[in-house]
């Protein structure tokens, strides 16, 4: 494993950057594994790691369809939370949170954690009852969360607006200081790179085409256009062509996949602090480290495995940043781009074991799979590797659709899931 230090970055200089060795070799398909993981985003190469270093289990494949980290792990507005309502979210949540703080000491490579905090605005009575009663609910799991009134929102971020003339005036913010961003990319390459020195092997543009299973009904491998791999088990972790994999392998799951949209603008000097949320007006926006305001907002109202999404939605969340942050209006947006995200019922997720012997999914986090990354591959590590769930991750079953045990955070998700 190449071990980064300023003198190394200075060699590089001197020498034409020609002095790099390859961040993980270019693998091709053995015949047989003991895990394959489908899909290699952040959870999926999370979970390889996780597999190889906690669990003694290096004998994995991580077979993409694309290039690795292609999907919605580079796709995202790289936003990094903690504060969702129900006991079950904040746990799973704030285990990731917990995760994210060390990453770049863990991995050895520099995945850009800023604890810069998430704020979510209130607008009106509603707001305020919605975020107060999402303070009082994450105090109580121990998830630092507060609520500040609109002259302390404005302190902690100088842009805001806070006259009483706006048309969508802010009457209180709730705060999460722990929150944050990182950079994506860099989260799909350190795991890949510490996965990769554990024996974990990484193919790319290698789809796989279905899942087949045995006369018992169990996995024992997948079908790609490399020929068929054999595996004992098999994880599932695509995102948005989650559900057309399991079905490949006989299961359904209660998925819709929808474009979500993000933009960013012309670079400017830091202006702007922290992360803002905002549900009424359903736009958030951050600065990245090069300058740039990242805007997201909702998913398209259709669904669809698109990586474009409409213009109106685009139209409609400049249209809202512009109300909320007038400073903005004369801004140039430099680029946009679209990501293809799998939603539940209860916008949750489903992570764990499924009706298959052998066949493990970790999928519907809708917009929100970002922040989750490294808390959702640590755990599904552990239910591949002994078969069950984690204590944190067991809530999260394929079950609860039947059972009627739902997770229901759609009013947690906020515009940014």
């Amino acid at each position: 494993m190449t071990y980064f230090s300023f003198a190394q970055v200075l060699k590089g200089a001197l020498t034409g950057q020609k002095s790099w060795t390859p961040q993980w070799p270019e693998a091709e398909p053995k015949a047989s594994y003991d895990v394959i993981i489908v899909g290699a985003g952040g959870h999926g190469l999370g979970a390889a790691y996780y597999l190889a270093k906690e669990h003694g289990i290096t004998n994995v494949a991580v077979i993409d369809k694309g290039w690795l980290g292609g999907g919605n792990t580079g796709r995202n507005t790289t936003i990094i939370r903690s504060n969702y309502l129900y006991d079950e979210s904040a746990r799973l949540y704030d285990h990731a949170l917990d995760l994210w703080e060390n990453l770049s000491q863990e991995l050895n490579y520099n995945v850009m954690y800023s604890k810069r905090g998430v704020m979510m605005l209130a607008h009106n009575v509603h707001d305020i009852q919605s975020f107060q009663r999402h303070v009082h609910s994450n105090r109580l799991n121990g998830v630092d969360n507060a609520w500040l009134t609109a002259e302390e929102a404005k302190r902690f971020c100088p842009p805001l607006d806070i006259s009483p003339s706006a048309r969508y005036p802010i009457v209180g913010a709730a705060l999460q200081r722990r929150a944050g961003t990182a950079r994506h990319d860099a989260v799909a390459w350190g795991y890949a790179r510490a996965a990769a020195a554990r024996g974990v092997d990484i193919i790319q543009n290698c789809p796989v085409t279905a899942i087949r299973r045995g006369p018992d009904g169990r996995v024992t491998g997948v079908e790609t256009p490399k020929g068929f791999i054999a595996a004992k088990k098999v994880a599932v972790s695509a995102a948005g062509h989650t559900s057309v994999v399991m079905e490949t392998a006989g299961v359904r799951l209660p998925l819709e996949s929808y474009p979500l949209q993000a933009l960013v603008s012309e670079p400017v000097k830091p202006i702007f602090p922290c992360v803002v949320m905002s549900n009424s007006v359903h736009a958030y926006i951050s600065q990245s480290d090069k300058g740039e305001l990242v805007i997201g907002s909702g998913t398209d109202q259709y669904v669809s495995y698109s990586q474009r999404g409409g213009l109106p939605l685009i139209e409609h969340t400049v249209a809202a940043i512009c109300e909320i942050f007038p400073i903005f209006r004369r801004m140039r947006m430099l680029r946009k781009w679209g990501g293809i995200v799998d939603v539940t019922p209860d916008r949750s997720p489903i992570l764990g074991k499924t009706p298959v012997p052998g066949l493990y999914v970790n999928c519907g986090w809708g917009t929100g799979g970002f922040k989750a990354t490294p808390g959702s591959g640590h755990v599904f590590a552990h239910t591949i590797a002994r078969d069950e769930p984690h204590p944190i991750n067991a809530p999260f079953t394929l079950e609860r659709f039947t059972t009627g045990r739902l997770i229901d955070e759609a009013a947690a998700a906020a515009v940014a899931h």
